[in-house]
């Protein structure tokens, strides 16, 4: 009987743990978030996205799949969206039970101004998938 309640027990606290564990991850994907959004309308689009890029990372717009940081950073600089501001929030962000993957998803506002001078404003839904990286920072791998 004293053997089932200590590792019922150690099952209990291991469970604590990676919950506690889970709730700090997601925190520091959101921190990772609100810095790649700050880096972005401080820098642009172009370096934001490129760097917070996981070297395999692949981003997927206007149904087409760009690869690697250097062809985010060459798609961003190259798309005509050269002075765009993006601003986002997650709604929602989960890890998984290893603690190496996450995944935020939420609205953003993309606005942009035409040669025309005309401010135009675009709103969507992103969903990022986050990996811990080794050196402990978070890098989407998708968006």
């Amino acid at each position: 009987m004293k053997a089932v309640f200590i590792i019922a027990a150690g099952i209990l606290c291991t469970t604590c743990q990676l919950s506690a564990d889970r709730e700090g991850l997601k925190q520091e994907i959101l921190l990772t978030e609100k810095a790649f959004e700050k880096m972005a309308a401080e820098k642009g689009a172009a370096e934001a996205f490129a760097f917070f890029a996981d070297p395999e990372g692949v981003i997927n717009r206007n149904d087409s799949i760009i690869k690697g940081k250097d062809g985010i950073k060459r798609y961003y600089g190259n798309s005509g969206q050269a002075g765009a501001t993006v601003s986002w929030t997650p709604d929602f962000i989960d890890v998984s039970d290893d603690g190496t993957l996450g995944y935020t998803y939420g609205r953003y506002i993309w606005k942009v101004r035409g040669v025309s001078g005309r401010l135009t404003e675009f709103t969507g839904i992103f969903h990022t998938v986050w990996k811990k990286q080794p050196d402990g920072t978070w890098r989407y791998v998708w968006d």
